[in-house]
């Protein structure tokens, strides 16, 4: 009896792979055509993507990591107007940036906003910061400390302490102090005492070996005074 249901289950399981094979080879054969046309725009496309990729792309990375090479050199060497727009016989960051976009690295973004900022141009070097998207998080943190620096070049305080708060909180190390220091500073400027204690403290409490930590007492000692 129990031989007899194996059976027939086994059956019944067999029944139902022939059924969904035949259903299967319906679909297919109703459909084929539509089904390898898709296939084929996958195809196309794919090999169209490797082209690109493989003959336009990597070519012009490689062309524009060449070009830069002078600018960042020049960058390297604190010789931040010329690394930022050349000088006729090589070009800048600038002329890097308008001309290859991304193609020559995220870190051209960052030496052109660095360069903008110190030579003032403070809108510039925001606009060249915020497309910097390198992963590194010290640099990461840097570009957004930078940031602070620029809007405090443009008097806007308030931005200034949200983007010095912001590269303390994603720094996580020793660098954290400095721009925790230039955020409690900031926030004197505009006097919120309370937020300017905090970040004080945070450098007292979180990283006391740091150069910021070793006379972190009179800043704090400053702000509970005002």
């Amino acid at each position: 009896m129990a031989n007899t249901k194996v059976n027939e289950k086994e059956a019944l399981r067999q029944e139902n792979i022939q059924e969904t094979v035949s259903k299967t080879d319906q679909f297919y054969n109703e459909h084929k055509k539509t089904i390898w046309t898709v296939v084929c725009i996958f195809a196309v496309i794919a090999l169209a993507i490797f082209a690109y990729v493989k003959l336009i792309y990597q070519p012009k990375c490689a062309e524009a990591s060449q070009q830069a090479f002078p600018a960042e050199q020049n960058f390297a060497n604190g010789e931040y107007e010329l690394a930022l727009n050349g000088d006729g016989n090589v070009l800048g960051l600038a002329d890097i940036i308008d001309q290859y976009g991304a193609k020559a690295g995220a870190a051209v973004f960052m030496e052109a906003g660095v360069c903008a900022l110190q030579t003032g141009d403070y809108e510039a070097a925001l606009e060249y910061l915020k497309k910097y998207n390198g992963k590194e998080p010290i640099l990461a943190a840097r570009a957004i400390a930078c940031q602070g620096d620029a809007y405090v070049g443009l008097e806007k305080f308030s931005e200034a302490a949200a983007a010095y708060s912001k590269a303390a909180a994603k720094a996580d190390n020793v660098f954290a102090a400095a721009y925790l220091l230039k955020a409690g500073q900031t926030y004197e400027k505009l006097g919120d005492k309370a937020r300017a204690l905090e970040a004080y403290k945070t450098i007292k409490d979180k990283y006391p070996q740091s150069i910021e930590g070793y006379d972190i007492d009179k800043y704090i000692t400053r702000a509970e005074a005002e």
